[in-house]
């Protein structure tokens, strides 16, 4: 944007709008108003001067009513040179911040509890504030009206309360700051540290070091490692944050904010500003350094060049989602004529605010004059502040959270995407308040003057309290409010749509916009691998310390002998004396052996675990198609763990079902209706051992006949042009027959009744789709709503379209609207929604309300209809056996006179500031009673494709699979038979206490621990559970509902018996279980089993149970993508779990747990060389070969093999692992990475160095060699050339032979990391720097011995190793180890037929034959017997069976 800036500190003519004393600037702006663009120069000079002394002299008259003249003040003022808002004198410069706020708490000392109390949760009461003191810490925003006195900081006469900046910055470092402040988080990893510290002692020379500068050298190079990688994630945030907070928004210009003032810029911040332009000048530089000429041309904005700022103003056009026709981007107002956006459909979506309060006034007082000079023009976001007006277009984000004040509908409806905030896609209805929807113009501003009160800033997404208050036009002495609710407010991040502009008020700016509250970072979460691999480091600190220490004193006490060659042949002690001497022989033996510490350890598990998290990402097997969603890691630390898990906590509806709702049955005046059969009746039928498979065909065919039957018979009553056959999921065609009159009036009258509350009661919207719009769809927050008013519509009854005032049906062909007078949302905690509408012909008042049948149950007319209520119940049982979704419907005519009664009262709650949800509850509640039940309904929430062969091969590989979940006891138990997780010969272990009490539910578990599974519950039955792993016997499943799972909760005795007892069983099923629950159930197995969990779940009331396991797993569903946001990975499936978990999470725990295993072992291997050198040099401290050897090993000799076996070793295929889940038990059983483990390998380290010292020692043990030219070898560096390349060489060779998987490239990195040994001696001899170590490396390799040395060095250093891993594989093999030699011979091709089935067991499109050749046979016991029962495990190898099951097995060993 060009600006040309002109200052006059000569008069007030230079103040701006505010009158905070700013010199006046002038702009050259495109503005607009609300009929497009004016195009005209708005230039603030003197023509903006005289409106600036108009709006300031009309504003300061008004405030001196209640602010008058303090002259002492005034006085004080002028003599500091301080401007004071209203007074006569002119101004110079704004008083700092700092002072402002000082001087305000100094005036006001409930400033700082206003302060404290804002941004710590509960500080209130800490700080003693009484209910009254805390209302006034509630936000109050004025427009268009004074700040009251008591606001106004005296000194300065700016408001008091500060507002953050609506700038956005979720980067963790600037420009300025990232050097110390990267180098402050990288020296928390004590290792980072400790080698610091070595660097240190290394500049002494008196330890040793002869290049100190070289030592440095492995710290520098990780710490700048990791800077930049930190620096890449960063900057890419930066970028982000860059493009949101420059993002252009509407707000309206020329007019004072009287609740903020402009900031005077402090030196600091004008530095940083400073020093992120040169900054980002620096960047662009380089960039336009580097790229060509052509490219410049192409993109010059890309490579760093200005971009004219006319950009700003450019009109584009957008799609609308109505017409497709275009208009006018949000630059401008109302467009251009001829194709504007067609207004949302005439809805309301009745609020709390929207009836009661100031239905005949609005803000607008028409006696006032407009100035005329308001005008909205564009603003970037980070500009935007409390209290501004802005106006939103179609499809633009809101900037920031905006309570409505109206929009381009007459009715002040508007439409809302909550994509970026929840994940939902499903359009919701948001309303301007009724008293400011009059609002069409920046004039209408100009004439309107209110103030909002409303609650502090808090993460709640879903609740807003507030009020509008404002003086009445016709009477000024009469103040109006009006309540203003979440149904009022815009979130920031939330985009309009199907609107062509909304005009609101900011109240919540930057950091306190709820979205921001909402962006937490998911717990840390720490690998089980990780934490242990702690223990390991401090062991080889201890080993250290020991060997540092045995230096010390051996060289202490040698040097302090007079008897000794070293009194004849040594120049004398450093020390001077012998316990200084070893001293300083500690600190020196601690800097040789400082690799006895992996630096590497930490940055190259970083590594491998973020080329993990890219491999994962990319696995082209768990990407999801419909929704165009890869497996998303957002957790990369903790893939191991993924390795190890044994229980797994799934939710059931979105998680293992689709959560698409058909409605397949229902139940009217006691009379059933519907024809289907549902997965959960297959699963009752294998429950019962009947085939399944033939009676499910038989019913298809019936469903198919009944559907046609029923199809012709709608036809025939009624062209329903709504009525769709393919989209028809309820099926009976009596129902037909009986709205016809076929059952009697009485029936004919109920089924009428009950779709008509199908249509009316209900949040969904309808929407046209389809080249001609001939096709009507409806968007709903729940998915169950949305399957209702689909089912309505299809007998007739159908939503066409929402009004200001209501709705309009199509009954039959004949169009009614019918008033909407109020409607009562659902919540969890209601498990209700209610609606009240009157009838358009009666002129009768009908409350509608469905939900659970408990609820329902509850508030019917006492004593009345009980055969009714009977049959009905018993009706929604059999329902739920089905594993059908149940809902009850009921209604209650109220008489007008009983309704306004009531509504006052509900006004009344719904204005309050204080505990407006629970007194909205309470008026709910007291309008919900009496009703008269109209009938029930039930909708089928289908399996998700591969959901019962998904949970079968987790079970086959020792996982534990607990539902949690919020259906009946009953759907939750045919849900479990549908989808293989309970089995016909199982035996259910069913909790229910009812009304029983803690001691009934511990006596109830310790029966079946003692009657089933002989146990008690006793402390050491406990501890040999956490040290068995062993999956339980297929006998047994246990299950509870949540009333009883509540009394378990509160005995920790009852809850080690309950986890004890659900170990012994197969399956666990918790049902009618709340978030909570669900997070506390989690928290008790990992806690008292000491067992990886996981949770997968697709809902925000899965978050907690999410954050709680070790890995959370979120599924991309329809209820949004709370457990998405909340998780460690994402998938779009859950049947993807199993691909996650047995490939992904084993392949990652065994790569790092060899990794690990092998870098321990090089390090100790190349140090114990020096160790041993020492010893021949009575600990002196001397050096065995160059320093730059010990430099380079872990940086570029050794460090690339270990790292590629992180994340390239695979000990066998994905679909071999798949094939034989059993595969996956050692990660359970944490086999792969154990203290035995780290000791064989410490200990093969020790043996090697031992080798690769001592025969090259035996060379030179007689004083060197003579070459072939007759050179005499017998100096330190070359006995230094010959233990290193030998040393380097087997630590090289070793990993290779711990590799499953030799390919080229691995084969080649190892070879090329031995070559670098080679290579570096090469070049660094041949320089004079190198001194004694100078043309070593031609006189070395040159020599027969070191060649002759080194092979044998590796044969005696490999061959212990060799020996052991061949005996271990004939005599004692893994069971990956017998399966490997079967997939050689090739007994496992059949995996890789075009016929095989997928990972996730969905259906392949041919059939295999399962030809002898393919089937795998035992392998006998004399050829491998497994000596290690602990890792042997009788293992099911896989044939083909057909292309739908996953496998059929047969046994393998003992």
């Amino acid at each position: 944007m060009s600006r040309t800036q002109t200052t006059d500190t000569s008069s007030t003519a230079g103040l701006d709008p505010y009158g905070t004393g700013t010199p006046a600037r002038t702009y050259s702006e495109s503005v607009y108003d609300d009929n497009g663009p004016s195009g005209y120069d708005a230039t603030r000079s003197e023509q903006h001067a005289d409106f600036s002394r108009r709006r300031l002299s009309s504003f300061h008259s008004e405030r001196d009513h209640e602010f008058p003249q303090d002259e002492d003040f005034v006085n004080v003022s002028q003599q500091q040179g301080k401007q004071t808002v209203g007074f006569a004198n002119g101004t110079t410069r704004q008083p700092s911040r700092v002072k402002r706020i000082a001087s305000g708490i100094r005036h006001n000392p409930s400033i700082l509890a206003r302060k404290v109390s804002k941004r710590i949760p509960g500080m209130d009461r800490f700080l003693g504030l009484t209910e009254e003191e805390v209302s006034k810490l509630e936000r109050t925003l004025y427009f268009n009206q004074p700040v009251p006195a008591e606001e106004i900081n005296p000194e300065t006469g700016f408001p008091i309360t500060e507002y953050p900046r609506n700038k956005i910055r979720t980067t963790k470092y600037t420009p300025l700051n990232f050097v110390p402040k990267n180098l402050f988080y990288q020296f928390h990893n004590i290792a980072n540290i400790y080698f610091l510290f070595i660097v240190i002692l290394s500049a002494f020379s008196i330890f040793g070091v002869v290049n100190p500068g070289l030592s440095a050298v492995p710290i520098i190079a990780i710490v700048i490692i990791t800077a930049i990688k930190d620096a890449i994630e960063d900057y890419r945030r930066a970028v982000l944050d860059s493009e949101l907070n420059n993002t252009v928004s509407c707000s309206l210009s020329n007019f004072a904010n009287p609740n903020v003032a402009d900031d005077n810029i402090s030196g600091w911040r004008r530095f940083k500003k400073a020093s992120t332009r040169a900054f980002k000048r620096t960047w662009t530089g380089t960039k336009r350094l580097f790229a060509s000429k052509k490219k410049q041309k192409e993109d010059p904005a890309k490579y760093g060049h200005r971009r004219d700022d006319s950009d700003l103003h450019t009109l584009h056009t957008i799609p609308t989602n109505a017409t497709g026709q275009s208009v006018v981007s949000s630059v401008y107002g109302a467009g251009v004529p001829g194709s504007e956006i067609p207004s949302a459909r005439d809805v309301r979506e009745t609020t709390p605010g929207s009836m009661g309060f100031a239905r005949d006034t609005n803000v607008i007082d028409e006696s006032k004059d407009a100035l005329g000079d308001a005008k909205f023009k564009r603003n970037y976001w980070k500009n935007i502040k409390c209290g501004d007006i802005i106006k939103v277009f179609n499809d633009e984000e809101v900037p920031a959270d905006v309570v409505v004040l109206s929009t381009s509908d007459a009715d002040g409806a508007c439409y809302i995407e909550t994509r970026n905030l929840d994940g939902e896609t499903n359009l919701k209805s948001r309303q301007s308040l009724k008293a400011t929807e009059k609002i069409r113009r920046a004039r209408d501003l100009e004439r309107s003057s209110f103030k909002i009160q409303c609650e502090r800033p808090n993460p709640a997404l879903y609740t807003f309290n507030g009020v509008l208050k404002y003086n009445s036009p016709q009477d000024h002495s009469r103040e109006e409010a009006e309540p203003v609710s979440i149904n009022n407010l815009l979130l920031r991040g939330s985009s309009l749509r199907n609107t062509k502009w909304a005009i609101g008020i900011v109240v919540y700016t930057g950091i306190e916009t709820k979205i921001m509250l909402n962006s937490g970072a998911t717990p840390a979460k720490r690998s089980r691998m990780i934490r242990e691999l702690n223990i390991n480091v401090v062991i080889n600190f201890v080993f250290l310390f020991i060997l540092a220490l045995v230096a010390g004193i051996v060289e202490g006490v040698y040097f302090h002998k007079n008897n000794s060659s070293a009194t004849f042949f040594e120049f004398g002690s450093i020390g001077g004396s012998a316990p200084v001497d070893g001293l300083v022989t500690f600190w020196a033996a601690v800097i040789l052996l400082q690799n006895l510490i992996p630096i590497s350890l930490y940055i190259s598990i970083e590594i491998i675990k973020t080329i993990q998290a890219f491999f994962i990402y990319s696995d082209i097997e768990m990407y999801y198609e419909p929704i165009d969603y890869p497996c998303v890691p957002k957790s990369w630390s903790i893939s191991d763990d993924v390795g190890q898990v044994e229980y797994i906590f799934s939710d059931k509806t979105g998680t293992l079902t689709q959560n698409v709702m058909e409605f397949r049955k229902c139940t009217i005046n006691g009379k059933t209706y519907g024809n289907a059969f549902t997965e959960a009746m297959i699963g009752m039928m294998k429950r019962s051992g009947n085939d399944s498979e033939k009676y499910v065909e038989e019913q298809k065919e019936k469903i198919t006949l009944a559907k046609e039957d029923m199809l012709r018979k709608l036809r025939s009553s009624y062209e329903n042009p709504y009525l769709y056959d393919d989209d028809m999921p309820f099926v009976s065609p009596d129902i037909v027959d009986d709205i016809g009159g076929a059952s009697g009036e009485e029936q004919q009258s109920s089924n009428n009744n009950f779709f008509l509350a199908l249509a009316l009661c209900h949040g969904a919207i309808p929407e046209f789709v389809g080249e001609g719009k001939e096709k009507i769809i409806f968007k709903a927050q729940s998915p169950d709503d949305a399957a209702l008013v689909a089912t309505a519509k299809d007998l007739g009854f159908t939503l066409v379209e929402r009004t200001r005032t209501g709705v309009i049906l199509d009954i039959n062909g004949v169009r009614k609207e019918y008033e909407v007078l109020i409607e009562l949302e659902f919540s969890s905690a209601r498990k209700r929604m209610s609606v009240i509408v009157r009838d358009p012909e009666s002129e009768k008042l009908l409350l509608i309300t469905k939900g659970a049948d408990s609820v329902i149950y509850s508030r019917l007319v006492p004593g009345a209809q009980q055969e009714l209520k009977e049959a009905t119940a018993q009706q929604l049982e059999e329902f739920a056996n089905e594993g059908l979704r149940t809902l009850c419907l009921a209604q209650r005519e109220l008489s007008v006179s009983d309704y306004e009664r009531w509504r006052k009262r509900y006004d009344s709650a719904a204005s309050a500031l204080q505990d407006r949800e629970e007194k909205i509850e309470e008026a709910a509640d007291e309008i919900e009673r009496n009703l008269t039940l109209i009938g029930g309904t039930a909708i089928e929430d289908r399996l998700q494709d591969g959901v019962p062969d998904a949970i079968a091969l987790l079970g086959r590989a020792g996982i534990k699979l607990w539902v949690l979940t919020g259906d009946k006891v009953e759907t939750a138990i045919n849900i479990g038979y549908s989808c293989s997780l309970l089995e016909n010969n199982m035996e259910l272990l069913v909790l229910q206490a009812g009304s029983g009490t803690t001691q009934e539910v511990g006596d109830m578990i310790s029966k079946h621990l003692q009657e089933k599974f002989n146990l008690t519950g006793s402390s050491e039955e406990i501890v040999a559970a956490k040290k068995d792993h062993s999956p339980p016997g297929p006998k047994y499943a246990t299950v509870i509902d949540g009333d009883t799972l509540a009394l378990v909760l509160l005995d920790p005795e009852i809850c080690t018996k309950f986890v004890l007892l659900c170990k012994q069983c197969r399956s666990v099923l918790c049902c009618r279980v709340s978030p909570a629950q669900k997070a506390a159930v989690v928290r008790m197995v990992k806690t008292t089993l000491d067992v990886t969990t996981l949770s997968v779940g697709d809902g925000a009331n899965d978050v907690a149970m999410i954050q709680e396991a070790d890995v959370g797993v979120g599924i991309a569903g329809v209820e949004g993508r709370q457990a998405v946001m909340s998780s460690d990975y994402a998938i779009g499936q859950f049947r993807f779990l199993c691909r996650l978990v047995l490939v992904h999470g084993r392949w990652s725990y065994n790569r790092l747990a060899e990794m690990t295993a092998n870098l321990f072992y090089k390090n100790v291997v190349f140090t114990l060389t020096l160790f041993w050198y020492d010893v021949h040099n009575s600990f002196d401290g001397s050096y065995l070969f160059d320093y730059t050897y010990i430099t380079l090993f872990n940086l570029a000799f050794t460090s690339l093999p270990v790292i590629f076996m992180g994340f390239s070793d695979q000990d066998v295929s994905d679909k071999v692992v798949l094939a034989v889940p059993q595969l996956y038990r050692r990660g359970i059983l944490r086999l792969q990475w154990t203290n035995k483990k780290f000791w064989i390998y410490m200990v093969d380290g020790v043996y090697q160095s031992a080798v690769c010292y001592f025969l090259s020692f035996s060379v030179f043990y007689n004083g060197g060699f003579v070459t072939m030219s007759g050179r005499q070898i017998n100096y330190r560096e070359a006995y230094g050339v010959f233990t290193a390349t030998a040393a380097i060489a087997a630590c090289n060779l070793y990993v290779m032979m711990n590799q499953y998987r030799w390919d080229w490239l691995f084969s080649l990195i190892v070879f090329i990391s031995i070559g670098l040994v080679f290579f570096w001696t090469g070049i660094y001899t041949q320089f004079l720097s190198s001194a004694g170590f100078y043309k070593a490396a031609g006189q070395v390799y040159g020599s027969l011995p070191f060649w002759a040395n080194t092979l044998l060095v590796l044969v005696i250093c490999l061959l212990p190793r060799f020996t052991c891993k061949a005996y271990q594989k004939l005599w004692m093999p893994y069971d990956v180890d017998i399966i490997r030699e079967q997939v050689k011979q090739h007994k496992f091709d059949y995996l890789y037929d075009n016929s095989a089935p997928t990972y996730d067991g969905s259906a392949s499109t041919n059939v295999s034959d399962t030809s002898s050749e393919k089937k795998t046979t035992a392998v006998e016991d004399e050829r491998h017997p497994v000596a290690s029962e602990r890792m042997r495990m009788s293992l099911d190898i896989p044939e083909m069976t057909t292309a739908r099951s996953l496998m059929s097995t047969t046994q393998i060993g003992n």
